[in-house]
């Protein structure tokens, strides 16, 4: 979501960025990142002598950021007080560093980012951020137009959204070195994305599906949960192959699911139940690829209690954990299901149970949210990207 006035533009898809654009005379680039403690500030003239290469801005044309220029982003982070143990979230002040400049140019401006999304929890939030930052500053740039007179929520256009996701995917490239870019586009259009092979399809979901999600705040490395996935596949390569093709399966059943019209209450509790038993063989296939952990089956053991499914997100290894909320689940259940949970973990939910709020437990209404992988396809649900001007 975008939020415009004035000098201020607030963006979120549960990122929420803050963009004030100094009155005085003011020769500064601040950025502060809320959530993870860390302030930077850098004069313009500065920016301007390091990255004097990148000449005019080019906000209608994403463009990716060369080698060079990333050393140039590396010198401007390294001038800066860094903090050791903080030291794998510099990409992500490169991201920025790089999208502003490219898209905005050399303008004084004070940014702040908040995030209601836990990072490196397997959420996306990377690619939140990313989405996040693209469309203020493109709105900011006029590359994307926003009809701040109106109230409410707007959206923006097909092609819109498309320039936003681009340039988002060029900040997650800084990041990550080469992602699939579904996170990013999850995170622009929402609803339901099958990847395949690097083909991106748009798939629309005909259920509401509601999701507990519980952080269990285990972190995890996953290039190393990756290359143990890897290494077994290359002592078990039949087994291995069996998985990742039962996998496939379940990907493409829960797509012809979620897709199917709900003719009544009676039909849509009948695939919610579907719904699950794919969610617990997909875990435990996940299991036997050695991706799971003793905290996530605690997550697990928890929802079985009262008869809800769940399973990892993401790399796994840690991380957070999806369980489906029927549409007629008993409040009651929900509500022991929380007063349990809520004592080890942290949760968050999706759409739904507005009167839950009283337990100050997180409402989360846009990120990417991965439930099931091959190789190199997953679907991903989200509502998408939106606008509302801020009174």
């Amino acid at each position: 979501s975008v939020t415009l006035s004035c000098n201020l533009i607030f963006v979120s898809l549960f990122h929420f960025v803050v963009f004030v654009f100094s009155i005085e005379d003011d020769d500064t680039v601040k950025l502060t990142l809320n959530d993870i403690g860390l302030d930077f500030s850098w004069s313009v003239r500065r920016i301007k002598e390091v990255l004097s290469h990148l000449g005019s801005p080019f906000s209608s044309t994403p463009t990716s950021c060369s080698l060079e220029t990333i050393k140039s982003l590396a010198t401007l982070v390294d001038e800066q007080s860094f903090p050791e143990t903080k030291i794998g979230l510099a990409s992500g002040v490169y991201a920025f560093l790089w999208l502003y400049t490219s898209i905005l140019g050399f303008k004084p401006a004070t940014v702040t980012v908040s995030s209601e999304l836990p990072v490196g929890a397997g959420l996306g939030s990377s690619a939140a951020y990313c989405v996040s930052l693209s469309a203020a500053l493109l709105a900011l740039s006029d590359s994307v137009k926003l009809d701040v007179s109106q109230k409410g929520w707007s959206t923006f256009n097909e092609t819109e959204a498309e320039l936003v996701n681009k340039w988002a995917f060029e900040g997650e490239k800084i990041i990550h070195g080469r992602p699939s870019g579904v996170d990013n586009s999850v995170s622009t259009f929402g609803n339901v994305i099958k990847f395949k092979s690097g083909v991106m399809t748009r798939v629309n979901s005909n259920m509401p599906l509601r999701m507990l999600i519980t952080n269990t705040k285990v972190g995890r490395d996953t290039k190393a949960l990756v290359a143990n996935v890897s290494a077994r596949k290359s002592r078990h390569p039949d087994a291995m192959c069996s998985v990742l093709n039962a996998i496939e399966a379940i990907s493409d059943e829960w797509s012809t699911i979620i897709q199917s019209q709900a003719v009544d209450d009676l039909y849509l509790s009948a695939n919610e139940e579907k719904l699950g038993e794919l969610m617990e063989m997909n875990q435990g296939l996940l299991l036997s690829m050695g991706v799971s952990h003793a905290s996530i089956e605690n997550v697990l053991q928890t929802s079985m209690k009262y008869k809800l499914a769940s399973k990892l997100t993401g790399a796994g290894g840690g991380g957070c954990v999806l369980t489906l909320l029927p549409t007629r689940i008993l409040f009651t259940v929900l509500l022991n299901l929380f007063i349990y949970a809520s004592a080890n973990f942290s949760l968050l939910m999706t759409e739904g149970f507005d009167e839950i709020n009283e337990f100050e437990f997180v409402a989360i209404k846009c990120f990417p949210l991965r439930l099931s992988a091959r190789r190199n396809e997953y679907f991903d649900l989200v509502p998408h990207l939106k606008a509302q001007r801020l009174r």
